[in-house]
């Protein structure tokens, strides 16, 4: 009984499992297509503003929502879609990387939609150049106070 139970609970699990990615399996990849997963950039001025964009066009035939994008470290920021993205149309991710940070680097973005429970692995790369030199203050002297004294 124990075991007709179990199996039960496989083929139902398989089943929910299945149908969620049942999109993805009919046309054998995500519904979600971006024009490129990664985006280089060689050399980024120091404390440049200039988003890294990710456009994408949902080819599925239902509307997806980007459910979640997690960003590999606090250095980056993404912004998403808060809409849902009809099929046929377009739209995109945009992600911020703090280029206060002198160097190369690499992070990367994970989406997840709710047409499909694989997650998409976006990746940006580059390297920032370092800022204009600081120019040191000369210190301060002490001056001295002639209060008191007698010339």
């Amino acid at each position: 009984m124990k075991n007709l139970l179990l199996i039960g609970l496989c083929v139902f699990s398989f089943g929910t499992f299945a149908q969620t990615d049942a999109i993805t399996a009919a046309t054998g990849k995500h519904p979600v297509e971006f024009k490129t997963m990664v985006i280089e950039r060689i050399d980024i001025p120091y404390d440049s503003k200039e988003p890294f964009t990710f456009e994408f066009t949902n080819t599925g035939s239902e509307p997806v929502n980007i459910i979640n994008v997690v960003t590999s470290c606090g250095c980056t920021k993404a912004k998403q879609p808060t809409e849902a993205v009809e099929k046929g149309k377009s739209s995109e991710i945009v992600v911020n990387y703090n280029t206060t940070r002198v160097g190369p680097f690499t992070k990367t973005i994970t989406v997840s939609t709710d047409v499909s429970a694989e997650p998409i692995v976006l990746t940006i790369t580059g390297n920032v150049l370092p800022g204009p030199p600081v120019e040191e203050t000369a210190p301060v002297k002490a001056t001295e106070s002639h209060e008191g004294h007698n010339h």
